[in-house]
């Protein structure tokens, strides 16, 4: 399979980083950047639309929600800079797809291999909630960016990413079961769409400390899925 021009991704990536279109996002993820938290003072946010990040060549795409207030909206990349990142790199490197455990900043020289992380919601969201409406707006980047790639895997982290990815798909034409599949830690569901084909939807406990925290969600948990993932895509090269 030919796999998409990177200048492909990263034309979409500036798009998704000047995108406007929805007001209260746009002035959260400002005032936010402005404001900022006490302990990043001295740091310049990004503050705008979050585009995905990894390999340009990825048969794997881990699906969140949206960026982190402090995280992703701070450092310009998805799952950046916050715990619950720590937690979702570290197990990407112990599983083979990234070159280093910890992502910080968008030059630390992280590298990852055969796998990309991205959201249906691209700006930071107030009190990590976006709007229906917000979700519609921001689909057809995530469906942009699904084609380019052609996925065999997409790993949705958590019930509410699970609802808005399978949403957006719907609204985007891949043949989404009636009724919706429904979320589970392990869940794996066949997705089909009449241009891209076909994609595997695994579903896992959102990385947040809330669950990784109490124990609801462990390294070997997140590590047996993507290990999965990686069963169903193949071995590297």
């Amino acid at each position: 399979m030919s796999r998409p021009p990177s200048t492909d991704l990263a034309a979409l990536g500036a798009a998704i980083s000047e995108c406007r279109a929805c007001p209260r996002l746009v002035a959260w993820r400002e005032e936010v950047a402005h404001t900022k938290r006490a302990a990043f003072a001295d740091e310049d946010y990004w503050g705008r639309g979050v585009p995905g990040f990894g390999d340009p060549a990825a048969l794997v795409v881990i699906v969140g929600l949206a960026p982190a207030a402090h995280g992703a909206n701070r450092t310009g990349r998805m799952f950046t800079g916050d715990r619950s990142g720590d937690f979702l790199f570290a197990s990407m490197y112990r599983t083979g797809f990234a070159s280093q455990p910890t992502s910080t900043s968008r030059d630390d020289g992280l590298v990852l291999s055969d796998i990309r992380v991205t959201a249906p919601v691209r700006c930071a969201p107030p009190a990590n909630d976006p709007t229906p409406d917000e979700r519609r707006t921001c689909g057809p980047y995530l469906a942009r960016e699904l084609e380019l790639l052609a996925p065999r895997v997409l790993v949705v982290l958590g019930a509410f990413g699970w609802q808005a990815l399978l949403s957006t798909l719907t609204e985007q034409g891949w043949d989404v079961p009636r009724p919706r599949p429904r979320f589970a830690h392990g869940a794996e569901v066949v997705l089909r769409h009449a241009s891209i084909g076909t994609t595997t939807l695994l579903g896992c406990f959102h990385v947040s400390q809330q669950n990784t925290f109490t124990g609801r969600l462990t390294p070997q948990m997140l590590d047996a899925v993507l290990e999965r993932a990686r069963e169903l895509v193949g071995p590297p090269g």
